[in-house]
């Protein structure tokens, strides 16, 4: 059975985008998938079954809560690609910041870039962004600007998140929810 991840963007934060995980796994269950799991409150699900449909999930969050997100899919070796990409080992995952992008051709990520402090790095792959951020992700310029000139659909994780989403996907969702 094929194993998936899903991203959603912007739940669960600032008091905005409210969306109890377990409606989100409702939700992802009765669209077919089985072995949904969630991980901490932001929208990060792994399941299994065939592959999920972003926008027929997108259409029953908000007709049941009221709001509209982008859905990035994934299927466990594109999750895996994207990871193995990552040209860097950051010494804490909180570090690390995987910007999901989607196919991406070449971005200029010039301006960004001219606001970068000394210890911070940033990496364009074919469908993600990454950015080594030492000195903290709250206090980086850098960090703040990239998201304007990246997609409209891109949604980050912190290093820690995406080993853990990674270790759900290995374990082939084997535990019930």
């Amino acid at each position: 059975m094929d194993s998936w991840v899903i991203l959603l963007r912007g739940i669960n934060v600032g008091g905005h985008g409210k969306l109890p995980m377990a409606n989100l796994r409702y939700i992802v269950t009765a669209k077919g998938a089985q072995n949904v799991q969630t991980y901490i409150q932001s929208g990060n699900v792994t399941l299994q079954g065939p592959r999920p449909n972003a926008d027929a999930l997108a259409d029953e969050i908000e007709a049941r809560h009221g709001f509209r997100r982008p859905i990035m899919v994934l299927s466990a070796d594109e999750f895996g690609a994207i990871m193995r990409a990552c040209p860097f080992e950051p010494a804490e995952g909180k570090h690390l910041h995987v910007f999901f992008t989607g196919p991406l051709d070449a971005p200029d990520l010039s301006a960004p870039l001219a606001l970068a402090a000394d210890d911070e790095q940033l990496f364009a792959g074919p469908n993600a962004v990454y950015l080594h951020a030492p000195g903290g992700i709250g206090r980086s310029k850098l960090a703040e600007t990239l998201p304007n000139h990246l997609p409209p659909e891109t949604t980050a994780r912190n290093w820690n998140t995406v080993l853990k989403l990674a270790e759900m996907l290995a374990l082939g969702n084997s535990a019930a929810p």
